[in-house]
């Protein structure tokens, strides 16, 4: 692994050629100053974990994994006439613990009255996000799992290329579950399934069995 003390745009770049790099030894002062500076684009995702910066640019596949696992909340949500707010791939960061992420979606759902009508979030005033997706199909990756936890958030969905897997924050770490604490009824084996089938079938045909499996399960 590479130590960069003094990163500068062009190793930025090289992740447009990697997909992926990780840096070593950046400070955290630079770490905003790269947010500010790509504050406009969505092309690249930054984590920062106590001196290590991964620069990720998101391939075709990672993309298409991470909105159908959007979907399959977002119509759970619907379906259950349960109110949410997605919150995309935002900032989500603490100098104190010095960890950020962005992660690939994030959804407020059991606290969703709480940033309702709200342009900004602060973790410092606000909570994290109920759920956190993370697709991680990408070699070498930073593990996001100790950022996750450091600001709080209570469910993890974690893809990395072959089935979903259910983490819930215990104290300071992740357990993996079977089941979904946002949606019980959901386990990580049919989500795995209905990601294979958004991945290969028609939109509107994966949207009816999704629709209908939800109103028949509580």
């Amino acid at each position: 692994m590479e130590t960069v003390l003094n990163p500068s745009l062009k190793e930025m770049a090289q992740a447009a050629i990697n997909q992926k790099l990780i840096l070593q030894g950046v400070g955290w002062d630079f770490y905003e100053r790269v947010l500010e500076e790509f504050a406009d684009s969505n092309a690249v995702h930054f984590a920062y974990d106590d001196g290590f910066l991964e620069v990720e640019v998101p391939l075709f596949e990672h993309e298409s994994a991470n909105a159908v696992l959007q979907n399959l909340v977002t119509t759970i949500c619907v379906e259950k006439d349960i109110d949410f707010i997605n919150a995309g791939s935002t900032t989500f960061r603490k100098r104190a613990k010095a960890k950020g992420v962005e992660p690939d979606t994030g959804f407020y759902i059991q606290k969703e009255a709480k940033i309702r009508g709200k342009l900004k979030i602060d973790l410092q005033t606000d909570p994290p996000p109920d759920l956190v997706i993370e697709v991680d199909i990408t070699s070498p990756s930073l593990n996001k799992m100790p950022i996750y936890a450091a600001l709080g958030v209570p469910e993890v969905w974690l893809y990395k290329g072959e089935k979903i897997e259910f983490y819930k924050l215990y104290g300071e770490f992740y357990q993996e579950t079977h089941n979904s604490t946002v949606f019980p009824m959901l386990s990580s084996k049919k989500a795995s399934e209905f990601l294979r089938k958004g991945l290969a079938e028609s939109s509107s045909k994966w949207f009816k069995q999704v629709r209908e499996w939800t109103n028949k399960n509580d």
